[in-house]
């Protein structure tokens, strides 16, 4: 079609009627373009995740951690299907195979001395012996959850099979109470599966490699950061009704300075009556009371509803906004729901209460603002990594890793380049912290989709996500990433669309084919034509390393080649501009003089270029933020590139600072005094000499 009209231009041979059919044919095609928004049945290809709350004691519910020492056995590499063959499920590990034993939650690669295990590659076994009380029988369910294991799993309780998963780094819980032994010991068996295919998101593939022993299988992958494996959070036994709150969506806004809303959506499961031996109640009868309570407990505002679907507005007077770090004296406030399920009006079903921040998040074309004020992102990228866990869930990292971001003046991170535990996304909340809520690169579209679901699911309700991030440094140059971007976007728009969506790019301006969705027409021949599309993004982050993959060593070319880049972005896609990812890997305790590439010295120096191009950049309304890479040093795979590990971080592996890191505290704190005023900590900046008394003269005074 577009190829004949064309064809039918060129016949007629003026410059004129060239120009009015590229044009012609410039409307057929953005017309295309914006006709293919995702039907119902791209929208809904996914299954959608239901339940999953936190799990949270109440009156009427109880938790339980099943975290502690599992038992732990390996299959051999070049045999995943040993357990399955073998039956490792149908009875205790330690009767059919040796076993040892494994903290949860942990990645297991580093807990060993030999290598076979650290770098192991396809099925291990966890095996975990528990009782259940019989009062847990009365009128309850019973859910077995786990926070994340990676990458695939299996679930049996008791010799059977109860829950497969797969996309490490998210939730996934089942129903057991049809499964457990109620007054008796029960047994819980995992098969954990790290190998990534072409399949899995994040991607990887397996190849077959010569050895001494002959061929190996060998796991390869593109991405950065090391493949740990195992249960790397905690595992909850937990109790609901047998009708019961399943799931809870809020949106918050303020209406004035003063008045602040909660939008509620409240799911209820369990009408279904599964066993003639239990009376339910009828769903007409149930009603909802919905209370929020300040932090000195006070009741604040109140809500009812008498009919299903629960939905509704509580309304909020004098409400407390949620603020960023240091962007107000009371940053972080978070109020606490309660939600209250009856039925017949007086018996009490099911209570949950959690954690809600209330705020405005609104953006355009050159803003991103919260609570009706112009955010600047002082931030950093991050790994959930440390000695010895791994990627496994450790509260005294997350509190120490928190301290640092207040003590560095950072007021957000992204959780690159995967989802990051529902802790750490509490404590943000409860920090002040903002949250660039990053996502695995990924090629296979359902599984993409999925996983942003779920993570979209899980992440929806917490006041700190300012952004969905749908990709890091995907291969957009690619021609058919457009199609496929431009099906995430639609999807995950349709799934919330009171965020910003962004990605993480690291490709040629010239070459990007993700940030986009208007249509230029630039003629460049008769017959030849170059289309330019705008963005699909709302806001447009970039990743680029000048002066260390790019002109390693060469400091003087940073500042305006950043500063280039930045408005290059801007001018052709007039969206907000972010750098979130620039750095350099350095040796703790390397010095040079003059600065040399690894030093302390060459990673504050390479700062300090950035800085130069983001103060004038910041003149600019459309650039809105900067973000280093890294916060901590972290282990990858072995590589000659890689000296244990990626070295780029402000913080040694263990959290101790490197010289850069005081040189980025001084900036993010002196960003804060000027844009919001915040008091200024007596030690970001230490004495030297006062040369205002210099300069007056009051040498007798010093």
């Amino acid at each position: 079609m577009y190829k004949g009209a064309l064809s039918s231009c060129l016949e007629n041979g003026t410059m004129f009627k060239l120009l009015i059919c590229y044009l012609l044919l410039l409307l057929l095609l953005a017309q295309k373009t914006f006709s293919e928004k995702p039907t119902t049945e791209q929208q809904h290809n996914v299954k959608n995740t239901k339940g999953l709350l936190y799990p949270r004691e109440s009156e009427t519910r109880e938790v339980r951690s099943l975290d502690g020492l599992w038992s732990f056995v390996k299959s051999e590499i070049e045999d995943p299907e040993q357990g399955f063959r073998e039956l490792w499920y149908k009875q205790e590990l330690h009767k059919i195979i040796t076993i040892t034993t494994v903290p949860v939650p942990a990645s297991y690669n580093d807990l060993f001395v030999e290598t076979t295990i650290r770098d192991h590659i396809g099925t291990v076994w966890y095996e975990r012996k528990f009782f259940v009380s019989r009062n847990w029988t009365v009128d309850k369910r019973v859910w077995l959850r786990f926070g994340s294991v990676h990458y695939s799993a299996i679930v049996w309780l008791n010799g059977k099979e109860i829950i497969r998963h797969e996309i490490g780094h998210l939730p996934f819980e089942v129903e057991a109470t049809s499964f457990i032994k109620f007054g008796s010991e029960n047994r819980v068996t995992i098969m954990c599966d790290n190998r990534l295919l072409l399949t899995t998101v994040p991607q990887g593939e397996l190849v077959q490699q010569p050895s001494d022993k002959g061929n190996r299988t060998v796991q390869t992958y593109t991405f950065d950061f090391y493949n740990y494996a195992g249960i790397h959070r905690s595992v909850h036994l937990y109790t609901t009704p047998l009708v019961y709150i399943e799931d809870v969506k809020i949106i918050t806004d303020l209406l004035t300075e003063n008045r602040g809303i909660i939008k509620y959506e409240i799911f209820i499961a369990g009408l279904e009556n599964e066993s003639n031996d239990v009376l339910l109640p009828d769903s007409d009868s149930l009603s909802l009371h919905l209370q929020l309570r300040n932090k000195s407990g006070d009741i604040v505002a109140n809500d009812f509803c008498k009919t299903m679907p629960f939905s509704g507005t509580l309304l909020v007077l004098d409400v407390h906004p949620w603020w960023p770090y240091l962007m107000d004296p009371e940053h972080g406030y978070l109020y606490t729901l309660e939600i209250y399920l009856h039925a017949g009006g007086k018996d009490l079903l099911d209570v949950y209460r959690m954690k809600v921040g209330i705020r405005s998040l609104k953006w355009n074309n050159s803003t991103l603002m919260i609570n009706g004020r112009p955010i600047y992102l002082r931030g950093l990228g991050k790994h959930e990594d440390s000695d010895l866990k791994g990627k496994g869930l450790d509260y005294a990292l997350l509190t120490r890793d928190f301290n640092l971001l207040k003590w560095l003046g950072a007021n957000a991170y992204r959780t690159s380049h995967y989802p990051y535990s529902e802790e750490s996304m509490q404590m943000a909340d409860e920090h002040g912290i903002m949250i660039i809520d990053d996502h695995f690169s990924a090629e296979l579209l359902v599984n993409h989709k999925s996983s942003l679901e779920q993570l979209i699911h899980r992440d929806r309700n917490h006041v700190s996500v300012i952004m969905w991030s749908i990709a890091n440094e995907p291969r957009t140059a690619k021609n058919q990433s457009e199609p496929y971007f431009r099906e995430i976007v639609n999807y995950v728009k349709h799934l919330d669309k009171t965020r910003p969506i962004t990605a993480a790019i690291n490709v040629d301006i010239t070459k990007d084919k993700l940030v986009r969705s208007v249509l230029l027409l630039v003629v460049t021949s008769p017959l030849n034509f170059v289309l330019l599309k705008g963005q699909f993004l709302d806001v447009i982050c970039f990743n680029r390393y000048n002066a260390w993959y790019h002109n390693a060593g060469q400091l003087d070319m940073i500042t305006n080649v950043v500063i280039d880049e930045a408005y290059a972005w801007n001018k052709l896609y007039k969206k907000p501009i972010i750098m979130t990812e620039y750095g350099a890997d350095t040796l703790e305790g390397l010095h040079y003089l003059p600065t040399y590439i690894w030093s302390e010295e060459y990673q504050a120096a390479l700062f300090s270029k950035h800085f130069k191009a983001f103060d004038f950049l910041r003149l600019q309304d459309w650039f809105i933020g900067e973000f280093v890479w890294n916060f901590a040093d972290f282990k990858t795979e072995q590589s000659y590139t890689r000296v244990g590990g990626n070295k780029k971080g402000v913080f040694t592996r263990s959290r101790q600072p490197k010289a850069a890191a005081y040189v980025l505290r001084q900036r993010y704190f002196a960003l804060a005094y000027e844009l919001d005023r915040c008091p200024m900590p007596h030690d970001v900046f230490q004495y030297v000499v006062s040369w205002r008394d210099i300069a007056l003269g009051r040498r007798d005074e010093l």
